[in-house]
């Protein structure tokens, strides 16, 4: 082909292209999607137009056509022009085009192409000050912490921000959120000093005061600093009980539950019981918090058997199958067993190890098989959607318990990103032809693809490290459950031997000492457990306790003092023959204290 020939087809090609986009604007005024705009940032007209002309514009023909459509929200269109001016049109000007790069960020951002979007965005950090437009890109990455995508990712780029810059004028409306989020990363990567200075920035009255101090407590148990800790959790407490929002509420919860850790953690037991009780049963973690305050209860001894029972049967209620964790369920049956066998209730030890027994072995082995058939990260993400949508085809004990663990918030929210990704894609495949034909739009599909292709990847490896640890733990229980299961025959045997003795020796008295400590208010009345749970009787069931140990006897080797059962009750309100009302509380998404 001669030179000639050549530049007359680029010629042609070029007018196509112009009158491709042409029609393309036409038929794509009616449609306007959009994101969310961030806090702070002005409508995309009037911030366009107050850093354009309206008669010279910027003098490069692209970016002006770019912030036009932009102006009209056409942002498809934008999308072409943007990417005219970054890949050429502006000349050698590195204003206009980092403007344009910028711009395009906004773009995707808007017609939620949030992948896409977080990579232009990217290139804008990666420039660092020099990048005109450097400072209010944290407002868009604050803002994508809101959206359905890896917030990690998006931490990792506010992380290369330091605190001065944080102070930048245009900053103010978002700068206690930027707070927290750097802080939060500086948490995330060990920097705990600086995590903690950061949020201590955040003020009493910002909407992300619990939350800094959520983060600040768990900081400080992170450094093994009790003292400090509980102040910040008490900090949360009393935001929470001082603010009318609703928001808010949420993180009393898990400043309750973080404090009875900490109290737990430092032998406080009666202090972390009281902590334990305050969860609300609406909140999140709830059904963890009982089993929690179940060996709180325990370690009370004779102050605490009765509701550590109770507890450990609330949590065989069928409300909790997929928010309990499975090795917590599979723990609590142990510490039951434990009670009884410190309290000489053999039976009712081994009646509790074959309730074990039923069905934790089982389930670790078919937890086994499912991690041994699907080895790639891939392939185990593919099956773990289906566990969580209960289409797996798994025996149902397995299909529950692998559910369960996958339900952790962390882990849900990377399955949320994976499936924002999809969205995206399809989001991509659906838009008009002329659109898809462009260079922008080959880029958007390219990074979106990559994308999520790492998600998956990277959230199928962490989902079978999950299931992999909970085998892990149920093997490491089947191994306690033997030697329980050793110790109950030899604690049988003595008791034998005990039972001759006592009969050569005193005939007619009973040991069997009760050591029953439920106790009721006016507010409450004893209800007799009739097989079947109501959700307003669960957290108040009690066992009463009996002692079937030898006069004078401390029990088995090593055993606190305790005492045994006769049969569950739960209080209930007079009235109605259930528990007392809680309020109810949303999900928060904050970090408890042992994250």
């Amino acid at each position: 082909m001669s030179r000639e020939k050549g530049c007359v087809l680029f010629v042609l090609f070029a007018l196509t292209l112009a009158v491709t986009s042409d029609a393309w604007a036409q038929r794509r005024r009616k449609s306007k999607p959009a994101g969310a705009t961030p806090a702070g940032e002005t409508s995309p007209k009037s911030k366009a137009a107050s850093e354009t002309s309206s008669e010279g514009g910027t003098g490069f023909p692209a970016l002006d056509r770019a912030e036009k459509f932009y102006q009209r929200a056409d942002y498809y269109m934008a999308s072409i022009e943007f990417n005219k001016a970054i890949e050429g049109d502006a000349g050698g000007d590195a204003g206009a085009k980092m403007r344009a790069e910028f711009m395009m960020g906004k773009t995707l951002f808007k017609l939620k192409f949030f992948s896409a979007a977080l990579s232009y965005f990217d290139r804008i950090v990666q420039k660092g000050p020099a990048h005109p437009h450097y400072n209010e890109t944290l407002q868009w990455l604050a803002s994508l912490t809101h959206q359905p995508v890896d917030v990690a990712l998006v931490l990792e780029k506010i992380g290369k921000y330091n605190r001065q810059e944080l102070e930048a004028p245009q900053l103010e409306a978002v700068r206690d959120e930027l707070y927290f989020l750097l802080g939060k990363y500086n948490y995330n990567k060990g920097k705990f000093q600086e995590a903690v200075s950061l949020f201590n920035l955040v003020p009493p009255k910002s909407a992300f005061y619990p939350q800094a101090k959520l983060f600040e407590g768990a900081t400080y148990v992170r450094e093994y600093s009790a003292k400090p800790a509980v102040e910040a959790f008490k900090a949360v407490l009393r935001a929470s009980e001082e603010s009318q929002d609703p928001k808010v509420k949420p993180f009393q919860d898990l400043a309750n539950l973080s404090l009875a850790r900490v109290f737990y953690s430092t032998g406080q037991f009666e202090m972390a019981t009281k902590y334990f009780d305050r969860v609300s049963p609406e909140a999140y973690d709830w059904p963890n918090s009982l089993f929690e305050a179940s060996w709180a209860n325990f370690m009370l001894k004779q102050a605490g058997y009765s509701k550590a029972l109770g507890n450990i049967h609330t949590l065989r209620a069928p409300f909790f199958e997929y928010f309990i964790k499975p090795e917590s369920v599979a723990e609590a049956l142990t510490v039951k067993a434990t009670i009884y066998f410190y309290n000489c209730l053999f039976d009712r030890a081994a009646n509790a190890i074959q309730e074990f027994n039923d069905w934790v072995p089982q389930v670790a082995e078919g937890l086994t098989k499912l991690l041994a058939s699907n080895t790639a990260n891939d392939q185990f993400y593919e099956i773990a959607v289906k566990i969580r949508t209960g289409k797996s085809g798994l025996p149902p004990a397995v299909e529950r318990a692998a559910r369960a663990v996958l339900s952790d918030r962390s882990l849900v929210r990377r399955f949320d990103a994976a499936r924002e990704l999809s969205r995206e894609l399809t989001q991509h495949e659906e838009a008009d032809a002329a659109w898809k034909s462009t260079a922008v739009a080959t880029t958007i599909y390219s990074e979106i693809g990559v994308t999520r292709a790492l998600a998956v990847n990277e959230t199928g490896e962490i989902a079978r490290k999950r299931v992999e640890r909970l085998v892990n733990e149920l093997r490491q229980l089947i191994t306690r459950v033997i030697k329980i299961e050793y110790e109950i025959l030899q604690g049988e045997k003595g008791e034998l031997e005990e039972d001759v003795k006592a009969e050569a020796e005193t005939r007619g008295s009973s040991r069997v000492k009760d050591i029953s400590n439920v106790r009721i208010d006016d507010e409450h009345e004893f209800w007799p457990f009739m097989g079947e749970y109501w959700r307003d009787e669960l957290g108040y069931y009690r066992y009463k306790l009996l002692n079937k140990c030898a006069r004078g006897s401390a029990g088995p080797e090593g055993a606190p003092a305790g005492g045994g059962e006769q049969a569950p009750v739960q209080e209930g309100d007079e009235s109605s023959g259930g528990a007392p009302a809680a309020a109810p509380a949303p999900e928060a998404e904050s970090a408890p204290a042992s994250e």
